[in-house]
């Protein structure tokens, strides 16, 4: 009998509950937290639970069992290496949901769900700039004499004349954005 086992239904099939689940623990893990709302938090937030339960465990069968639940052999490595061990002292409440607010399209109450013990989030890659290098024709022109600077510049406009349709494709990149741009400020380029 299932007395009292009854959890929410979210208006979903259980087929899709069961990949909606799957999915956000998924996020968890690899994000350490995750914005979604209440009801779909609360949800995940004992699914989670139950995932960081097994982990503890460490076996085959507790790695083979997060796998078909969670259908990624990697996240369930990261959560047997990295989140159960922070939690080996403690006896479940290994996630909170934090209500965030009111989402303004439909009112639905969003809330954050993340775990309880500290994990460092992934860093995330910042792009660095680095300063372009000339080109081997730049560079030339720079170090050339004058004449030859001449030349140089002859050669770009000989190789510009015969590229013509390069240059209509280059128009078309803007497209009707930068035909508006270009009406609205009245320059005719």
């Amino acid at each position: 009998m299932r007395h009292r086992r009854r959890r929410r239904q979210l208006g979903i099939v259980s087929a899709h509950r069961k990949a909606l689940l799957r999915n956000l623990t998924r996020a968890l893990v690899l994000g350490k937290r995750i914005q979604t709302t209440y009801a779909k938090a609360k949800e995940a937030s004992a699914f989670a639970d139950k995932m960081v339960t097994l982990a503890k465990q460490e076996g085959l069968h507790a790695r083979r069992i997060l796998i078909a639940k969670l259908g990624n052999p990697d996240i369930a490595d990261i959560l047997i290496k990295q989140i159960a061990p922070r939690f080996k002292d403690r006896q479940g409440g290994y996630t909170r949901v934090l209500r965030l607010g009111v989402r303004p399209g439909d009112g639905a109450q969003k809330a954050l769900l993340e775990f309880t013990a500290v994990i460092e989030a992934p860093a995330k890659e910042k792009k660095v700039k680095t300063k372009k290098e000339k080109k081997p024709s730049e560079k030339a022109v720079e170090k050339a004499s004058p004449k030859e600077t001449l030349k140089a510049v002859d050669e770009k406009k000989e190789t510009k004349a015969e590229k013509p349709s390069e240059k209509k494709e280059e128009e078309k990149k803007g497209g009707f954005l930068k035909s508006l741009r270009k009406f609205l400020k009245g320059s005719e380029d």
